[in-house]
C-alpha cells in the first residue's frame, strides 16, 4: 500500500496531536501535583526568581507577575522574568523550577548565549512570516500549476517558523539545566525535591519537542505538494 502525500500527513498529524495531548495531560498533572509540594525554605517563586538573578550577577532584570497558567516567560527586549500567578506568590517545588528556569533564559541573555541570541534575531522574520504564510500556502496550492513560486514562497517562510522551532530547543534545555543546578546548589532544592523538579522541567521540554516535530511534519507536507505539483 502505497501512502499519498495527504494521506502519510494526516497519519503525522493526528500521530503527533496524539503525542501533543499526552505531553500536554502530564505537563498539568504533574505541575499540579508537584505545585502542592512546598519547599521547607519557604521561598516563592518570585524569592527563588531574585536570588537567582541576584547570585549570578543580574540586577537589572525585574521579576513581575503576569495572569494566567504556564504564562511564564522571560522578555530580553523589556528585561522582566514574568511568572505566571500562581508561580509568583506560592511556595512549592513546581513554582521554584519554573521561575529558576525563566531565570535561566536571562542568564542565558546576560553570558550572551548564542542559540537565545540566534532565537532573538530571528523573532521579527517569524512574527512576519506568520502574518502571511498561511494565506501565500493556500494561495500558492491553489495556484500550484499555474503559479509554483507562490508555493515556494510560502515553504521558506514557513520554514523560518520551523528553524526557530528548533532552535528553541536548545535554548529550553540549556535553561532548565541552568536552572537545576543552581537549585541544587544553593540547597533549595534536596536529595528528594530535586528530582521533582527535574520531572517538572523535562515535561515542559517535550511539549517544545513536540512542536518542533509537528512544524517539521508540516513542512515536509507542503514540500510533498510543490514537488508533486511540479511534476504534474
Amino acid at each position: 500500500m502505497v501512502l499519498t502525500s495527504s494521506t502519510l500527513y494526516w497519519v503525522l498529524f493526528i500521530g503527533i496531536a496524539l503525542l501533543s495531548w499526552i505531553v500536554s495531560a502530564s505537563l498539568k498533572s504533574k505541575f499540579a501535583k508537584y505545585s502542592k509540594i512546598p519547599l521547607p525554605s519557604g521561598l516563592t517563586g518570585r524569592d527563588v526568581a531574585e536570588r537567582m538573578l541576584h547570585e549570578n550577577g543580574i540586577f537589572d532584570v525585574k521579576v513581575t507577575s503576569t495572569p494566567g497558567q504556564l504564562t511564564d516567560h522571560y522578555n530580553p527586549a523589556t528585561k522582566t522574568v514574568n511568572l505566571s500567578e500562581p508561580v509568583y506568590m506560592t511556595n512549592s517545588i513546581a513554582a521554584a523550577a519554573v521561575a529558576a528556569h525563566e531565570c535561566g533564559h536571562a542568564v542565558q541573555h546576560a553570558k550572551a548565549y548564542a542559540p537565545l541570541q540566534l532565537r532573538s534575531m530571528l523573532v521579527p522574520v517569524v512574527s512576519f512570516s506568520s502574518n502571511i504564510m498561511t494565506w501565500i500556502l493556500l494561495a500558492g496550492m491553489l495556484m500550484i500549476r499555474t503559479f509554483p513560486t507562490l508555493l515556494f514562497i510560502g515553504i521558506i517562510l514557513f520554514a523560518c517558523t520551523t528553524l526557530f522551532s528548533f532552535i528553541t530547543l536548545p535554548v529550553e534545555i540549556n535553561a532548565s539545566r541552568r536552572a537545576l543546578a543552581w537549585l541544587r546548589s544553593t540547597g533549595i532544592t534536596n536529595s528528594q525535591t530535586q528530582g521533582m523538579a527535574e520531572s517538572a522541567l523535562r515535561s515542559a521540554a517535550y511539549t517544545y519537542v513536540v512542536a518542533a516535530l509537528g512544524s517539521l511534519a508540516t513542512l515536509l507536507y507542503y514540500i510533498m505538494i510543490f514537488v508533486g505539483g511540479r511534476r504534474n
